[in-house]
């Protein structure tokens, strides 16, 4: 295809053609689209061939054929719209048959596409009727004035031509153009509709349309008649007459519809206002009978009223709202003997206030007194009220029951601060009592209360083995048990899972809260019968006091926890009270949390490597990471205390990107430092939390990456109780992990409780025998079989053995002996900061041994 066919080609391959039809005739069906375009190209035909022979006349008849067309067309602009009708007239037809009878069909027809042009612009939006009344006009025209020219030709021929035919014939003419043209644009919508049209609906406007036509060709025929008489000069004089005069009926029909609208605005003001006056008299006339009915009937309790509360009427509806007989006499009593005494006041209030005209209206929710004493809850409007012949003005009561309202509403609420479960108040609920009971301090000091924190020791172990069922009963039971132990006026509230908090008032001593707790204790350890299964369990309490001067209910359940921990790590099953002691071990662990923090944004942690050797030639393969925190004011923190600190602080995960960073970048460094190098191992540790993190695989990655480093180089060791506790998630990721071609460890192996087959089936490459067994290693000990049995499981899986915490001689040849592999601790060398181990390495270097050792000649003693 050239360039210039795809010109004409759309981004969707419509030629243009396709897209103009679909711009023009977006509503037109096959056949209406067919007669359109038919129309169009022959009314286009036509047109050119008027053009072309209207172009070979003398200048003086293009110039007269000219000044018609305008003339023609600018009378279009300005249609004559007859007063109290819809049909308006253009004076255009005159010229147009005028040029007809001076210079041919040619003329007319190109005079009536001019002005059929400014109609269809006048009165339509739309390009297709801008394109098809011109046309419809043109083929309209052309017939009709060629068939006028034949028949006016013919009688000139048979010598009957004379100005009463010519009149007659150019009157016919102008019909037959009316109902032709009339025709051909009518026949367009009914063809959209596929329905052919009735005479009556063609030609049902012929009336005054037709009548006008013909008016106008009978005024054309005269003007030429008087032409051919006096010459063109009568022409140039009656053609400004005639403009004048339609110009002058144009605006006279205009002057008469206004004057119409503004005469049959006044009548129809005249009328409203006389209508409004009557309205007015009659409205005054039924006024206290429409009111009297309305207040008779109303669906809803009504009252007439004083404002000293005398009841003045009331109605059916208010009768049968308070159960009231209808013969009971009610009138001259106070509408407050009807109300709660706990509510009468306030309507009292509302009533001055509305006599003072303090207020326009009030709407005020009571109680109501129901005769037969069901609570009632009504909605009571009141409003100012005064009839024309009443003595004083009194108050008007609508009263509405809204008694279901109500009771929906206590039961949302309930719902909002109420566990669903055991029906107690839940955490929202409880929060808002403790801290009014909080309030209640502030104002009075003697007013102490206790908080306790209840946590059962082995919940989830119910539902676990029993299902969620049985575990919902048990809470359930739990909760019906503490209640029964409890001051009347003590709250128990279910926060959450197996987690109450009970608030215990106005206690004369704490003693109260702590033989509470024993109580407690004791009842909760009986046990259970839950459908059909006796289950024994225990609670661990946590308590704390008003009197350590809290201000938020958040800071006093804060604290009853950290109490409740405190007793399970104590040995569950028993209480703890969170003191002085316990305040201040909670609020220095919060400070070291902020640091910590503070540290891990500022980059003011370290790490430091421990060397790991190979026990049967002394060489060092790689290193541990540690992670390292050197307090600006409190010195070195323990890697046990803030890496716990980490974890309950979601601050692991950056942590161990910060470790994982640090050693893959300087594990990089030193392989770069000497090719007998290029084989060292790096082990990192990493969490719980981390094995749990979706993108554990992609921060390994990154960090690998950032380094330049080989996956094989690197080494994550996790904890074997982590491990075994988080195996269903964890193995995805360590498979994963192991397709990167990253070294997996289990630390800490021994103390947890693996078994055989998954050992078998994890993707781990090596085990490291717990620093406890290794301490104790004597020979023929229980620690020294155990660790044989470890090294034999290890190789028969083809799993390496790494022992750690050798601080001896005697341990090194021991576990030498044995046949473990791999080795670290204070023996070979303690943890180094990387400038301490690129001394070491420069040393080897230097010494020509390089990671090589002979360990029957050497000691594979690095740094003490």
């Amino acid at each position: 295809m050239n360039a210039t066919a795809e010109a004409v080609i759309d981004a969707e391959g419509r030629p243009w053609w396709l897209r103009a039809h679909r711009a023009l005739l977006p509503d037109y069906n096959r056949k209406a689209a067919s007669y359109w375009w038919a129309m169009a190209l022959l009314g286009t035909a036509i047109l050119a061939h008027t053009l072309r022979t209207l172009l070979a006349l003398p200048g003086s008849s293009q110039l007269q054929v000219g000044a018609g067309v305008a003339i023609a067309m600018l009378a279009g602009v300005f249609p004559v719209r007859i007063p109290r009708s819809k049909n308006s007239f253009a004076a255009g037809e005159v010229f147009i048959f005028l040029l007809l009878l001076m210079h041919g069909p040619e003329a007319a027809t190109l005079a009536a596409v001019g002005e059929a042009l400014i109609g269809s612009w006048r009165t339509s939006r739309r390009w297709s009727s801008r394109i098809a009344s011109p046309a419809m006009a043109s083929v309209a025209m052309f017939g009709t004035a060629s068939l006028l020219d034949a028949v006016i030709g013919a009688t000139r021929a048979h010598g009957l031509h004379n100005p009463g035919l010519l009149l007659v014939a150019t009157m016919l003419g102008a019909v037959l153009y009316f109902l032709l043209n009339t025709a051909l644009i009518t026949t367009v919508p009914h063809l959209k509709r596929n329905q052919w049209p009735t005479l009556r609906e063609m030609f049902g406007n012929f009336g005054w349309i037709g009548i006008t036509y013909a008016g106008s060709a009978s005024v054309a025929c005269l003007l030429f008649l008087t032409f051919q008489q006096s010459g063109i000069g009568v022409l140039m004089a009656g053609a400004p007459i005639i403009a004048m005069l339609l110009t002058t009926l144009h605006y006279f029909f205009r002057q008469q519809e206004a004057d119409e609208a503004v005469r049959k605005s006044r009548l129809d003001a005249a009328e409203r206002e006389a209508e409004l006056a009557s309205h007015h008299m009659r409205e005054l006339e039924v006024s206290e009978r429409r009111f009297h009915s309305a207040f008779t009937h109303a669906s809803i309790g009504m009252a007439l009223v004083s404002f000293d509360a005398r009841v003045l009427q009331v109605n059916a509806a208010l009768r049968m709202l308070l159960g009231i007989d209808a013969d009971q006499a009610i009138a001259q009593l106070l509408f407050t003997d009807f109300v709660d005494p706990h509510d009468a006041a306030t309507l009292n209030d509302h009533l001055m206030q509305l006599n003072a005209q303090q207020v326009q209206s009030f709407t005020v929710d009571l109680r109501m007194r129901h005769c037969r004493g069901v609570e009632t809850w009504a909605a009571v409007h009141g409003s100012f009220f005064a009839e024309v012949e009443a003595a004083a003005p009194s108050v008007i009561l609508q009263v509405q029951d809204i008694t279901a309202r109500r009771q929906a509403q206590a039961g949302l609420h309930h719902i909002a601060f109420h566990d669903s479960l055991t029906g107690l108040p839940n955490r929202r609920r409880f929060q808002a009592d403790l801290g009014h009971a909080l309030e209640r301090v502030k104002a009075d000091p003697r007013r102490q209360f206790g908080l306790m924190f209840l946590d059962f020791d082995r919940f989830k172990l119910i539902n676990d083995s029993l299902g969620h069922a049985v575990g919902d009963e048990f809470l359930v039971a739990v909760a019906r048990r503490i209640q029964l132990h409890l001051r009347p006026h003590d709250i128990v509230a279910r926060l959450g899972g197996d987690e109450f908090a009970i608030l215990a008032e106005d206690l004369d001593s704490e003693r109260y809260a702590v033989t509470l707790a024993d109580r407690l204790l004791d009842v909760l350890r009986q046990p259970f019968q839950i459908a059909g299964t006796e289950i024994n369990t225990s609670a661990s309490i946590g308590i704390t006091f008003s009197g350590m001067g809290y201000a938020t209910p958040a800071e006093m359940l804060r604290d009853a926890d950290i109490a409740m921990y405190k007793a399970k790590s104590g040995g569950k099953a028993r209480y703890a009270l969170f003191d002085a002691v316990l305040h201040t071990e909670v609020s220095h662990r919060l400070r070291l949390e902020g640091d910590l923090r503070r540290a891990l944004a500022d980059g003011q942690l370290a790490v430091a490597y421990q060397p790991l050797m190979d026990l049967g030639t002394g060489r060092v393969t790689g290193f541990e990471a540690l992670a390292r925190w050197n307090h600006p004011e409190l010195g070195p923190i323990s890697p046990m205390t803030f890496i716990a600190i980490a974890e309950d602080a979601g601050l692991i995960v950056a942590l161990t990107d910060f470790m994982l960073r640090s050693a893959c970048r300087q594990l990089k460094e030193w392989q770069l430092r000497d090719d007998s190098f290029s084989e060292l191992n790096m082990h990192v540790n990493v969490s719980g939390n981390d094995v749990a993190h979706p993108g554990l695989v992609a921060r390994v990655n990154a960090a690998l990456v950032a380094a330049r480093l080989q996956p094989q180089h690197l080494t994550l060791e996790l904890t074997e109780n982590i491990l075994m506790e988080r195996l269903e998630a964890a193995l995805p990721t360590l498979t994963e992990l192991r397709r990167l071609g990253v070294g997996l460890s289990v630390d800490d192996f021994g103390t947890g409780y693996s078994s055989l087959r998954h050992l078998s089936t994890l993707p781990v490459d090596s085990l490291k025998i717990d620093r406890a067994f290794v301490a104790d290693l004597q020979r023929g000990s229980s620690e020294a079989a155990v660790v044989r049995a470890i090294i034999l499981l290890g190789n028969s899986l083809g799993k390496s053995i790494i022992a750690e915490g050798i601080e001896t001689e005697a341990q090194l040849e021991q576990l030498r002996r044995m046949g473990c592999a791999m080795g670290q601790g204070f023996h070979m060398s303690r943890p180094l900061a990387a400038e301490l181990i690129d001394t070491m390495l420069t040393s080897l270097v230097a010494s020509g041994h390089h990671l090589a050792g002979n360990p029957r000649t050497e000691r594979p003693v690095l740094f003490h």
